[in-house]
């Protein structure tokens, strides 16, 4: 049988169809133009600095498919657009159009300031009782995408619980190889109370009629982008901070020098590797951040380094799993309660731990959860049809634990969380909208017996 005629005529075939299969899945199809619409601001070049491929590019049909949605989620990831949209429109067999449609976003955002000083919301209702004499409030002028180019400005004025003015530039490119950006800082402030001691995991604050903390901070950046993924950025700052007859009578090693008034010069350089699907709520990717920070100062040098990895696997289009890690270590020449502020405070904080706090001279914390997408919604926007016709809400479900441990040299018997294990797990809701809206409600426990519900996240400008 295998060696009749018509057997060997409908092997031939077959290998030709596979062969024909195989030769148009990896023809080489060449990029001959790339057309960008609905960018009434934004310059061309800036869209075209998301994109893994240029006009005359060479590659096979199965890796242009890849990349058109590289570039879409590139495009989304620089907040500069409501939506995009990156199609092929094949132009004969050997060449193609790249299609980007863009909607932008808002970029002027005259932002009435209001918000709580405390470390997250949960503190301010309960424990501080919602007081507004621990509220900010002012006015932010933000220029997201000041000329076109995404570059950054922010000039603010901020009164209430702290006195402050701001004024920050951030231009991403400077050369023609679209790789070296720049960027400034500055800020002055004073307040009339300050956080000078932890007592019982609790911060314990002082309060006067009189100002009673002051400084100002300037800096200036430097960076480097050699890809669409990673970046470095170094930066030289400088400032001076001090505080009354009155706080240093109470805190005498508030300040690194534990002297009245502190000034100091430092050097920051960052790395990371960013790529997810959606940076503000990932459901796909994975990104790795490396900080090395040196302070100079006379009297209190400061070294420190910081990691964090966080991967976002998925397991169907409406399931996935979230990791974090993230590590901090501090040396100092003489201990003070500025330097050793570590979980609870910035990126180190643990859900379910939100009363409490933990200094230390080093600190780790490891997060996993797993999320669940339950639906969306959209609603219609009976005001700004025209520019925002309607608004969609997506919400998913997680279940999460979290561990965390703080390195103290100090042995503190009134503060025993340090140089313990920490615990937490919980359940919760996450809702997500336009302008990286990201709303987290959590239920969660603590090793110490606690339990309730938090709120965290919100509106991104």
């Amino acid at each position: 049988m295998f060696k009749s005629p018509s057997f060997k005529f409908l092997f031939l075939l077959l290998i030709c169809i596979g062969q024909i299969g195989y030769a148009q899945v990896h023809a080489q199809i060449k990029i001959s133009a790339i057309e960008i619409t609905g960018n009434k601001k934004t310059r061309d070049y800036i869209v075209k600095r998301e994109l893994p491929y240029k006009v005359g590019d060479l590659m096979s049909k199965n890796d242009l498919d890849s990349l058109n949605i590289v570039s879409q989620q590139q495009l989304f990831n620089t907040a500069l657009f409501l939506e995009t949209i990156v199609s092929s429109e094949f132009l004969d067999s050997a060449s193609a159009k790249i299609k980007i449609q863009l909607k932008e976003r808002w970029y002027f955002f005259p932002i009435p300031y209001f918000r709580w000083v405390d470390r997250n919301f949960n503190q301010w209702w309960n424990e501080q009782k919602r007081s507004l004499d621990r509220v900010n409030y002012g006015i932010n002028l933000r220029q997201a995408n000041a000329t076109g180019n995404n570059d950054k400005l922010t000039v603010g004025y901020i009164t209430g619980y702290t006195h402050q003015a701001i004024v920050r530039y951030q231009l991403p490119f400077i050369d023609k190889q679209l790789k070296y950006g720049m960027g400034f800082g500055w800020a002055q402030f004073n307040q009339k109370e300050v956080n000078y001691a932890t007592l019982g995991n609790k911060q314990v604050f002082l309060r006067t009629e009189n100002v009673i903390r002051e400084g100002y901070r300037g800096n200036a950046n430097l960076t480097y982008r050699p890809n669409l993924f990673e970046r470095h950025v170094l930066q030289v700052g400088f400032g001076n901070e001090s505080i009354s007859d009155s706080a240093f009578a109470v805190a005498p090693n508030f300040l690194p020098n534990h002297k009245k008034s502190f000034s100091y010069v430092d050097l920051n350089w960052s790395y990371s590797k960013v790529r997810f699907d959606y940076n503000p709520y990932p459901t796909k990717g994975a990104s790795t951040e490396i900080a090395l920070s040196q302070r100079f100062s006379k009297e209190s040098n400061l070294s420190a380094i910081q990691f964090r990895q966080v991967v976002a696997h998925p397991i169907t289009p409406n399931r996935f799993l979230l990791a974090e890690s993230l590590t901090i270590g501090r040396t100092m020449q003489q201990s003070n309660y500025s330097d050793r502020k570590l979980m609870g405070y910035g990126l180190m904080q643990m859900n379910g731990l939100d009363y409490y706090v933990v200094d230390g001279n080093a600190a780790t914390l490891f997060k996993a959860a797993f999320h669940q997408r339950v639906g969306s919604y959209t609603l219609t926007n009976p005001l700004t049809k025209k520019f925002l016709p309607s608004i969609k809400y997506t919400f998913w479900v997680k279940v999460f634990t979290q561990l965390g441990y703080v390195y103290s040299q100090e042995k503190n018997k009134a503060n025993p969380l340090a140089n313990s294990l920490l615990r937490t797990a919980g359940i919760g809701v996450d809702l997500i909208s336009i302008y990286d809206f990201v709303l987290n409600v959590d239920y969660s426990i603590n090793q110490l017996g606690d339990k309730g519900l938090y709120l965290h996240g919100g509106i991104n400008f």
